[in-house]
């Protein structure tokens, strides 16, 4: 009997170790980014943006996708089911197996730190906060100033061509790609890592920057990125209508609209290519009362109130509060994943 408490104690022990562990790997590697950020894709050739793992897998997706063609579409397809499988390998596989040795032949709480400094560097790289920020923020005065040529350098926010945009539409695009980046570059890591560890946010970055490289409805990738696209669009089929929700929540934290908020995200999520994606644009249009545009493609929200940059302010502050909100969502999964025993590295 003895024997047996004694065992339950050490595994409560360890339990609470990995939960503690675990919120401090999360927390550390959001401040880290909030102090270092990411490397600018407008210096393309620095070795720090070389060696980020978004560049990596994106360039080895890139480099391997030839390999993966076929003239038959269906034999295509199934290539393409391989190339987002073999991507999503290549880097999960030595995370995974690298952290396992850690956790296993390297002694009892010393394996604890090896383990946090490297899951904090890791689960940063798969979060982008501070760099986003930079820009929305310059992209603000930029706009406010009338200074179309400034405003559009940071058009890549949203990979759209900027020449024939004015001030609102570059706006637009600022506050939507915002929208999306909050779930693919912040909200779906961080859960990712709460569920499944450091190998769970490698993994739906992996996937997240297939989607970004071959999940494109043209002609060269229609095929081979059909499976990286729909892998994409199921996981993240709950976090964003989840952060939609919350962004309504934040709404009314900050005393925006969030009534309207909730009404525009319900009526316009449909409009938009991605599946997805409708639900957070159309949330944030609607709380700070816009309209956002993609020319061409669709319209989401009501011009009840100007686009100004100072709407890019106020999506920023729906942004930052959603990621506390969700951050405490985290914590909780955190807690119960890890309290019942499961251990993910």
């Amino acid at each position: 009997m003895k024997y047996l408490e004694s065992s339950l104690w050490v595994l409560l022990d360890l339990n609470l170790l990995n939960i503690l562990t675990a919120l401090i790997v999360l927390v550390l590697a959001v401040l880290l980014d909030l102090v270092l950020g990411d490397p600018s894709p407008n210096n393309p050739n620095r070795w720090v943006f070389k060696l980020h793992p978004t560049v990596l897998m994106g360039n080895f997706t890139k480099k391997i996708e030839p390999y993966f063609k076929n003239s038959d579409a269906k034999t295509e397809k199934f290539l393409g089911v391989l190339l987002g499988l073999t991507v999503i390998a290549a880097f999960v596989l030595p995370v995974f197996f690298g952290l396992w040795a850690i956790y296993t032949f390297v002694p009892l709480y010393i394996n604890i730190l090896v383990y946090g400094f490297i899951a904090v560097i890791l689960v940063k790289m798969t979060i982008c906060i501070k760099l986003e920020t930079d820009w929305a923020k310059a992209a603000a005065k930029a706009i406010d100033e009338s200074n179309l040529p400034e405003a559009k350098k940071y058009s890549h926010f949203s990979r759209r061509e900027s020449r024939d945009l004015n001030g609102a539409q570059m706006g637009s695009a600022v506050i939507e790609s915002m929208s999306e980046n909050l779930i693919d570059f912040k909200l779906s890591p961080m859960m990712s890592f709460s569920l499944f560890g450091v190998t769970g946010a490698i993994a739906f970055r992996a996937i997240n920057t297939l989607d970004g490289m071959v999940g494109f409805k043209t002609k060269e990738h229609i095929n081979t990125g059909w499976f990286s696209a729909n892998l994409d669009n199921f996981v993240n089929f709950f976090p964003t209508r989840l952060t939609a929700l919350f962004m309504i929540s934040a709404a009314a934290i900050l005393r925006l609209d969030a009534k309207n908020a909730w009404r525009i995200a319900r009526r316009d999520h449909r409009k938009t290519p991605s599946r997805n994606h409708g639900w957070p644009m159309g949330a944030v249009a609607g709380a700070l009362r816009i309209q956002l545009e993609k020319p061409g493609q669709y319209i989401l929200g009501d011009a009840q109130e100007p686009l100004t940059g100072d709407k890019i302010l106020g999506a920023l502050r729906i942004r930052d509060v959603t990621i506390v909100l969700w951050g405490l969502l985290c914590v909780a999964v955190i807690v119960i994943v890890r309290w019942f025993g499961f251990i993910p590295i």
